[in-house]
């Protein structure tokens, strides 16, 4: 197909089913029915398998009508192309089409507390039960954004520990609704609290729900993370088409705000670049000669960051596959959150920690300032990005191996 013969056959189908007074389950289910939600998945799980290309023609034409798409979040984002690249077609009819409707929403259960950076230092075990129909998983995972109404959480376990580390996990789609998982609300600095803590006492998981083959799911992790990016596009597009009148608007834009909910913070902590010229202006900064070179190299460093953001955006939809940019970004995100975070201080001194209704800006300028340090912890550290730039893009030797040849039972870690 070309795509002008994807705009009309879109448009056509748009006109004869669109109506913003089905519910939200309704209209997800011709979506799925169609393959027009996910137009860029295999025809025979619920999508049309189009370049992304094409699948982005499709796309205009949902938001030209302002037409409800698929949800945003980690189960249409992470899980399901997990699923899809990963799982078994029993996992498939099973989870899939209730990701696309937003019946089931998901989290992701991977980081935990001996282990965030090195992630396949993981000591969360599932054992197989004397039947072999299903795993007892006991453990304790961290950092976990949504599990309080997640359905399923994507579960990272080591179900052997007699091989080396990165052999011994599998990857699971666990249920989170069970005796034996506990989550606990974790409060941060900046007064928010967005992660939760998970204890998996003695929880249940079918042995079929292994995505992937046991003892593969450090592999199964990794497609999963390489998504994570784009998970963020799939949040802002659900976001920008909750606009309109009817049910199906209505229940779209309850359902963004529970998704959006822990991230309310995010622009703080990517240091609000945004504010820096008017808060230059409005205190008078705006003459000072230190404080506007400071304010020129930081605005050089956002535009730069933002090109390559788009150069990734731009090889993505050309079918590409992920290349460094991706690990760039992270890193100069980073940067750019800490040279905000100067560059705010030195335009409001002392009074930038002032916090709340007495703070510049009702706090805001004090929460950015308690907030950029994530940035540069979350969803891989900068010495984790550093590492992968300069081994994967530069051609660098690798660390030192002293673990990953070794049964991970001999392993040297932290006791608990």
């Amino acid at each position: 197909m070309d795509a002008e013969s994807v705009r009309a056959e879109v448009r056509a189908w748009l006109e004869a089913n669109w109506s913003p007074e089905l519910s939200l389950v309704e209209w997800r289910n011709k979506l799925a029915d169609s393959g027009w939600g996910c137009p860029t998945w295999p025809v025979e799980w619920y999508g049309r398998g189009l370049s992304p290309s094409l699948a982005e023609v499709a796309n205009e034409e949902f938001e030209k009508i302002g037409a409800v798409g698929t949800p945003g979040g980690g189960g249409m984002g992470l899980a399901a192309p997990t699923i899809l690249e990963h799982g078994s077609d029993d996992l498939k009819r099973r989870l899939l089409r209730r990701i696309v409707t937003g019946e089931d929403t998901w989290c992701q259960l991977f980081s935990e507390p001996g282990s965030g950076s090195d992630l396949a230092g993981l000591t969360t075990r599932a054992e197989l039960s004397a039947d072999g129909d299903e795993y007892v998983v006991n453990g304790q995972k961290l950092w976990t954004t949504s599990a309080h109404h997640a359905k399923y959480g994507m579960l990272l376990a080591r179900t052997n520990w007699d091989v080396p580390k990165h052999r011994g996990i599998t990857y699971f789609a666990l249920e989170m609704h069970q005796p034996g998982v506990v989550v606990k609300p974790l409060k941060q600095m900046n007064g928010h609290a967005s992660f939760n803590e998970v204890f998996l006492n003695d929880a249940r998981v079918p042995a079929a729900n292994a995505i992937g083959d046991v003892g593969n799911g450090w592999t199964v992790a990794l497609a999963t993370l390489a998504h994570e990016r784009r998970s963020f596009d799939v949040l802002q597009r659900a976001a920008r088409s909750a606009r309109g009148q009817g049910r199906a608007y209505d229940e779209q834009r309850a359902e963004t705000t529970q998704i959006m909910a822990p991230y309310t913070w995010y622009p703080q902590r990517a240091g609000r670049a945004d504010l820096i010229v008017e808060r230059a202006q409005a205190t008078g900064k705006a003459r000072d000669p230190v404080v506007r070179q400071e304010i020129a190299k930081l605005l050089a460093l956002a535009r730069a960051t933002e090109w390559t953001a788009k150069r990734a955006r731009a090889a993505r939809m050309a079918g590409r596959p992920p290349g460094p940019e991706g690990s760039l970004g992270k890193l100069y995100a980073s940067e750019i959150a800490r040279a905000c975070s100067r560059v705010h201080t030195l335009i409001t001194g002392t009074d930038a920690l002032l916090s709340g209704a007495d703070g510049p800006l009702e706090g805001v300028i004090a929460e950015i300032l308690v907030s950029v340090p994530a940035v540069s912890i979350a969803g891989g550290t900068d010495e984790i990005q550093r590492n992968i730039v300069s081994e994967r893009v530069l051609g660098l030797p690798k660390d030192p191996d002293i673990d990953t040849k070794k049964p991970f039972r001999d392993v040297p870690r932290n006791k608990r």
